[in-house]
Order: C-alpha cells, then sequence, then structure tokens
C-alpha cells in the first residue's frame, strides 16, 4: 500500500482569491477605504477592556514575508527573524498593519517549509523560539499585528506523528494519514509537481504500503 503524498492534501497557506481587494490597496497608493495606521501598541486582547475588533484585516494593510529572503542579521547568507525584528521601525513607516509569515517551523525544507518537521520549533537558520517570541512583542509594540502560515492538513514525513503511523498501523496515529495497498485510489486528485511526481502516493517499505 502506498503512503500519501505530503502534496496530495490541500495546502493551507492562507492565500486569497482577490489579495488586491482584500488588503484594501490602491495600485500606486493606500486604497481610500484603508483604515488609518493603528495608533500605539496593540492593546492587550486578552483584557476585558480591551476593543474588540473581529474585522480588523478587512482593510489592514498585509505584508507577506518570506523570512529567509527578508534580513541577515549575522551574515550568514540566510534572513532570519533579528533581521526581521531589525527591519520593524521601516515596515511601520510604510505603514503595515499586519506582517505575514510564511512558515518559520522546523522542517527538512523539501516543500518551502510547508513540510513540517515539528510545529513547536523554530528553524535554525530563522533563529529560535525567544526571538519569534521578541518578533511579536516588537511589532506589537509598533502596532503591527503578526499572523503565520500553519499547514495543518499535512505534515514532513519526518514529523513524530508519520513516523509512529508507519511503524504502528493499530497505533493512535495509525490512520492520521492516508494508507492504501495500491497507487490507483483517488485518481482524480491533481498531482502538484508534475515535474517531480508521477503519482500522489508513495511506497513504504516501513508499513508496507
Amino acid at each position: 500500500m502506498h503512503a500519501q503524498s505530503k502534496y496530495f492534501t490541500c495546502r493551507t497557506s492562507g492565500q486569497v482569491a482577490d489579495p488586491e481587494a482584500d488588503r484594501g490597496l490602491a495600485r500606486g497608493g493606500i486604497g481610500a477605504e484603508r483604515a488609518a495606521p493603528a495608533a500605539g501598541a496593540i492593546p492587550d486582547t486578552f483584557a476585558e477592556d480591551a476593543p474588540h475588533t473581529p474585522h480588523w484585516f478587512r482593510t489592514a494593510v498585509f505584508y507577506e514575508v518570506s523570512v529567509r529572503g527578508f534580513a541577515d542579521s549575522n551574515n550568514d547568507g540566510y534572513g532570519d527573524l533579528r533581521g526581521l525584528i531589525s527591519r520593524l521601525d521601516h515596515l511601520e513607516w510604510l505603514g503595515v498593519d499586519c506582517l505575514w509569515l510564511l512558515p518559520i517551523y522546523q522542517s527538512p525544507l523539501k516543500d518551502g517549509g510547508y513540510d513540517i518537521a515539528n510545529y513547536t520549533e523554530i528553524l535554525p537558520d530563522f533563529g529560535e523560539l525567544g526571538d519569534f517570541v521578541e518578533l511579536i512583542e516588537e511589532a506589537h509594540a509598533r502596532g503591527i499585528r503578526v499572523i503565520a502560515d500553519l499547514v495543518m492538513n499535512h505534515t514532513s514525513d519526518q514529523h513524530p506523528w508519520f513516523q509512529a503511523s508507519r511503524t504502528d498501523p493499530d497505533g493512535p496515529f495509525g490512520d492520521f494519514y492516508m494508507w492504501n495497498d495500491t497507487d490507483d485510489k483517488y485518481p482524480e486528485a491533481r498531482i502538484i509537481f508534475v515535474d517531480t511526481e508521477s503519482s500522489n502516493w508513495t511506497y513504504d517499505p516501513v508499513r508496507g504500503q
């Protein structure tokens, strides 16, 4: 039987169908309906007296950040979280309301970081968990929110859940992934990376499927 490729399920990257409309941007400048930049630090959302603004994103300016290619703080050739922190004043000056981080989690990077091996660790190239906490605090101090891609519908084959699924089919993680005795199930599913894969299925000799 074949284990489902990490490319089989849809990616939850949070992309929108009409980014220009959702960001409230007009070409050449900020759209007329864009809300004024946040004044001061973002209130503690857990405080009872904090203002409740569930639709803030409708008029916010989002800045998508690929951390690896943004700012290198230690001259190792890779962008990192501390490099991003060092540019927050500039992003505030630009009028950015929210940073949108592409995956920063521990990963073998076979799928650009969307193949997550550990959801609770930061990729060492990008820094440490403490750097991420500091990023949140410094961004909030400038009135900038932070959101991050959280891929929940597939993992890396190095993730402990997958390792448990492949070694113990009857265990608690045995059905966390799609397994089959043949490679002809779900033939209608689109193969995303047709230049490197001919099937969404890969045989796993450990599980024998």
